[in-house]
């Protein structure tokens, strides 16, 4: 083993570290390894920046961008109603559904998005139901994580061993290559989950309630009554004509602005901006910011007249106000935070009116409570804001948006332009006539040319961290294809196996694909994986699909645990699910996926 190989291996070894310690951030570590790389002189700069300019990281971010177009066109959350219309309360059928439904449309977008899109989608069944959301999250997760194994842009890892394969002279998989071995697995991993879900509980939510909220609902449930005023401005009231930037109503009187309705001009409801001038007549709709707000003082010595709180009030489809409810997920970095050490107001540009500890309100002190994973928290604010937290889902997971929200969609006429990019993207990724990276692209370019996605939401969209990975990971195989790292594995896996066959050697690059995915992501694991299989296949004289292949569905099949996966990870809080749940569950899955992959990898790949 020659020094440079050590340097690469401690260096691999202190990022698998860093990456099950979860400190820094996966995208930070992978920052580490482009930095590292070049400075212990195993690649120079080129080499190890040479991520950015991989077509299939391009290829994910735009992907990123399509997934977003079916999220504001409403093509998402037609499918989830569809589900509940069709399967009512039948548990067997609604998990039937639903994992059928996550594993379509994870095939086309990212499973991460999807599993973000769905579980306020599977939350609401279960409120609906009397269901346990946790009998219906695991399976949720699973088909995210299946989904991957539908199509060739299903997940990164299919790219990452597309790649390897176009990189070493043979020819890739097309779109549909991966559909015989997901569809198999899919209505395998059916079975298994009717079956295992007696392990996922069986006490159902509280309040379970019918459909979508109305807002005025939230107003009851969360005792919204004593924390929100209306107030209209006097003539004679020390605050007409002075711009907001030189007030402090939060600090001055207990007051968090959220919107003023002016009612004259066509210009009824107006979000609060620093350069507002305030007016005699108009009406500020504000959050109590701190318990034991004495009102009836504060509206005598700001020249202010208390109006009764109405439906209308905060239902109006033109006001740009509105409200939903978040999901504090596992991991997220607010928790243990309260609001206030959070800064959670200026980040996201919204108020928390409300806070929930499992089913129960609290109403005093919320700029004070630790937050914890499971907390729902109501926020109120302009929808624009609402949308951006929506979609960035780093620190929240959306669980419910009023029914006054369906008003307010961003694309919803926009969703037959949407399936329109959407069938040409395949069309074209199916017959190969443009490059998958050009399909995309021109996908992303129609639904911004129809109005599906915007510059500014089509940015957010992208989830950067994976693609920082992605890129830090891709110099990994270069050092260790440079240094002797990938023939020296291959070599092991051949000495364990490679005695008793071929099917023996799928079946270690299995495990081991499996095993590693354990403890970084899945993504990062066929990096460094894939050019190990094609070692193997070229020492063997041996075709390097099936090879390719299997290590694909490896990296895909992160069931085992809640860190072996963001898909995991999102449905802890929501799902209340401990470490052994994924243990039980995904444990067999696992092993069934590889019998499966054993018997069906050969036979439709000959070696």
């Amino acid at each position: 083993m020659n020094p440079d190989l050590i340097k690469v291996l401690l260096l691999l070894a202190t990022a698998i570290a860093m990456f099950v310690a979860n400190r820094p951030r996966m995208d930070v570590v992978a920052l580490i390894v482009i930095a590292g790389l070049p400075l212990l002189g195993v690649l120079d700069a080129g080499e190890a920046l040479a991520g950015f300019a991989d077509p299939n990281v391009v290829l994910i971010g735009l992907l990123f961008v399509v997934g977003e177009g079916l999220v504001r066109t409403g093509i998402a959350q037609w499918i989830g109603d569809r589900i509940v219309a069709r399967a009512g309360a039948q548990e067997s059928r609604l998990i039937i559904l639903l994992m059928i439904a996550v594993a379509g449309m994870g095939s086309v977008m990212s499973s991460t998005g999807v599993v973000a899109i769905f579980i306020p989608v599977a939350l609401r069944i279960a409120a609906r139901t009397g269901l346990a959301a946790s009998r219906l999250l695991m399976p949720l997760s699973v088909a995210a994580l299946l989904s991957g194994m539908m199509t060739l842009v299903g997940t990164p890892p299919n790219l990452v061993v597309q790649r390897e394969l176009v990189n070493g002279g043979h020819a890739g998989f097309g779109f549909f290559s991966f559909t015989p071995f997901g569809l198999p697995l899919l209505a395998l991993a059916i079975a298994w989950m009717l079956l295992a879900r007696r392990w996922l509980g069986a006490s159902a939510p509280p309040a379970p309630r019918p459909g979508r909220p109305r807002l005025a609902q939230w107003v009851e449930e969360y005792a919204l009554r004593e924390r929100l005023f209306r107030l209209r401005i006097r003539r004679d009231s020390p605050l007409v004509g002075r711009p907001l930037q030189q007030l402090d109503l939060r600090t001055e009187a207990g007051l968090n602005l959220l919107v003023i309705d002016r009612g004259r001009e066509h210009q009824h409801h107006i979000t609060p901006a620093a350069a507002t001038n305030l007016a005699a007549g108009d009406i500020l709709l504000a959050d109590e910011s701190s318990p034991g707000l004495a009102l009836g003082a504060v509206a005598e010595r700001l020249g202010l007249e208390p109006l009764p709180l109405q439906e209308k009030d905060l239902a109006h489809e033109n006001q740009p106000l509105g409200m939903a409810e978040f999901v504090v997920p596992a991991h997220s970095p607010l928790a243990g935070q309260t609001l206030v050490q959070s800064r959670f107001r200026s980040q996201h540009d919204l108020t928390v009116i409300g806070l929930k500890h499992g089913a129960t309100p609290r109403s005093p002190d919320l700029l004070t409570q630790p937050l914890h994973a499971g907390d729902t928290l109501l926020v109120a604010g302009p929808w624009r804001a609402i949308r951006r937290l929506q979609a960035s889902q780093d620190d929240l997971v959306l669980l419910n948006l009023p029914r006054e929200s369906e008003a307010v969609a961003p694309a919803a006429a926009r969703a037959p332009f949407a399936l329109a990019a959407l069938a040409l993207m395949i069309f074209l990724m199916t017959t190969g006539a443009v490059p998958n990276v050009v399909a995309a692209l021109l996908t992303c370019l129609l639904m911004g040319a129809t109005g599906c996605v915007n510059l500014a939401a089509a940015y957010r969209s992208i989830h950067w961290p994976t693609l920082i990975l992605i890129v830090g990971m891709i110099p990994f195989a270069l050092a260790l294809e440079k240094t002797g790292g990938v023939p020296l594995a291959a070599r092991l896996l051949q000495d364990v196996a490679g005695g008793a066959g071929p099917r023996a050697l799928l079946a270690a690059l299995f495990v081991f694909t499996a095993l590693l995915g354990l403890f970084i992501s899945n993504t990062a694991t066929a990096i460094l994986v894939a050019p190990v299989a094609m070692s193997l296949a070229a020492q063997q004289g041996l075709s390097p699909h099936p090879f390719a292949m299997t290590v694909a569905l490896a990296a895909s099949a992160a069931f085992m645990t809640p860190v072996s996966s963001p898909v995991n990870t999102l449905v802890v809080g929501p799902g209340g699910y401990r470490f052994m749940d994924f243990v039980r569950v995904g444990v067999p899955l696992a092993l069934m996926t590889l019998l499966v992959t054993l018997i069906l990898v050969p036979w439709l790949l000959p070696f």
